[in-house]
């Protein structure tokens, strides 16, 4: 993979630019942090080179004047809302942040639980954090939010939100997942502070789009495929264009409800720090590509990755249609067509000449190694075996599981789990090189190659299941499939 971004002069700007406008404010700036903190695996994507915690490597670089706000809503919490990436509830997300955060020497100072009203479930979660040493406060609905502004910015309304307690120049305020209350946290803390005679600062830290890449360049044209399902649309900042003849690139959402912000900081202030929603960004990813051709092929590659995800999820019922046209419109756009990913065709060759399903691998050398669905392996398990064997020099013909390694596994699944598919998924087939490795040299060169599988592309001529799907991501793989079953 050529790299088109440079990562170590990434995390340098961005954290002088934003120490630079801590000081434009009486040192004390609310930072609303956007986006995935780390694992933010659709930025390494699509810009070569970016660390997928890159974002979380800035903030170690000034962990002495950053302190860490959560934000949670108790309505989520309520409800259970779930994590999809990750499975999980918000509330256990916010406990898994707070730990990883700690474990990197970052203070997480206190959670907020937003749209409080004395719901069950969190209040049992704030006892929880309590135990953990955490201070948790409370904001609450604001009738007519966000464009009753008189009265959102009033005693009435920010004026009984908690004030949250932080001692470090820099709050990062955070959350598990959208919707929680980032803004009006930090929005809500501006009117506190204002009225404790301090003059903080508010700022947007979003990786996308890049407000200084053309509108439809293919970074933030995947932008677009990536949230096509958000309703999501990037656009010229009129703002900005009418304030200081320059045209960036920001999305509808914080267009439209730039004049709604800019009233509260009027409110607050008396006056408006920033003349656009591109003012209040502070993201550096723009100045730090060094091969634009490179970050553009890798843009394609995802947008075209997001076409079968949607494509895939309209066959499955859990996407609807219009999501897969706007990303049509965006493959049209770009003159791209699902033959430009490469293990899809030598995929759906090999179904074709076998009749049976058939999964692609291209490794990071470019290699293409291809598996079918055979009487021991699916598809998937056969093709990563494959790989495997390719990386660790040992021949195609060669076997490195005997079937009769295998067999007691089939024989589970099938006599005392009740499956009807005695083919071993790509996990049973780890573990069964797992259990072989002591004893079989082949095995144990096979398994040392894993780690060298990060970044291959996947594809298959049938849908995956989940089970393999949750491998390859494991192993740093990026997976695509037809829309059909076996």
């Amino acid at each position: 993979m050529q790299i088109g971004f440079d990562n170590e002069k990434y995390l340098k700007k961005q954290s002088e630019h934003i120490m630079e406008r801590i000081g434009k404010f009486d040192n004390k700036l609310y930072l609303e942090f956007g986006g995935k903190l780390f694992d933010d695996y659709h930025a390494s994507r699509v810009l070569p080179g970016f660390a997928a915690d890159s974002k979380l490597q800035m903030l170690m670089t000034v962990a002495d004047q950053a302190e860490i706000v959560m934000v949670v809503s108790a309505d989520d919490i309520e409800r259970n809302k779930i994590r999809a990436d990750l499975g999980i509830t918000y509330d256990e997300d916010v406990v898994r942040l707070i730990n990883e955060f700690r474990s990197r020497g970052l203070y997480v100072g206190s959670v907020v639980l937003s749209m409080f009203a004395n719901q069950t479930s969190a209040t049992k979660f704030q006892t929880r954090l309590a135990k953990m040493g955490i201070p948790v406060y409370h904001h609450y609905m604001i009738p007519g939010y966000p464009t009753n502004v008189p009265f959102i910015v009033s005693d009435e309304g920010f004026g009984k939100n908690d004030y949250i307690e932080t001692t470090r120049p820099l709050v990062v305020v955070t959350a598990p997942g959208p919707g929680s209350g980032k803004m009006c946290t930090c929005l809500s803390q501006l009117y506190h502070e204002h009225k404790r005679g301090v003059r903080a600062g508010y700022a947007k830290y979003e990786t996308f789009p890049v407000w200084n890449l053309p509108l439809d360049h293919p970074v933030n044209l995947a932008y677009e495929a990536a949230t096509a399902d958000l309703n999501d649309v990037n656009m010229i900042d009129p703002y900005h264009l009418k304030a200081y003849g320059e045209t960036t690139v920001n999305y509808n959402r914080d267009v439209e409800i730039f004049p709604v912000l800019n009233a509260m900081f009027m409110k607050i202030y008396g006056t408006s720090p920033y003349a656009s929603p591109t003012d209040m960004g502070v993201n550096q990813v723009g100045n730090c590509i060094i091969d634009d051709n490179a970050c553009r092929t890798a843009s394609h590659q995802e947008i075209i990755r997001r076409y079968y995800q949607a494509l895939s999820g309209v066959a499955e019922g859990t996407r609807n249609q219009e999501e897969l046209n706007k990303i049509n419109l965006i493959m049209s756009h770009e003159n791209l067509s699902p033959a430009d990913r490469k293990p899809v065709a030598p995929a759906l060759e090999r179904a074709a000449r076998t009749g049976a399903p058939a999964v692609a691998i291209e490794l990071p050398d470019g290699t293409i190694i291809t598996g079918k669905t055979g009487d021991l392996l699916g598809a998937s398990a056969a093709a990563l075996m494959n790989s495997l064997k390719h990386l660790a020099g040992i021949p195609h013909e060669q076997k490195v599981l005997s079937p009769e390694s295998l067999s007691p596994i089939q024989t589970l699944k099938t006599q005392y789990l009740g499956s009807k598919n005695p083919r071993l998924h790509t996990d049973e087939m780890l573990i069964a090189l797992s259990s072989n490795a002591a004893v079989n040299k082949e095995a144990f060169q096979v398994l040392q190659q894993l780690s060298k599988l990060s970044g291959s592309q996947v594809h298959s001529s049938v849908i995956l299941s989940s089970q393999d799907k949750k491998i390859f991501k494991k192993l740093k793989c990026d997976v695509t499939n037809e829309p059909k079953s076996k």
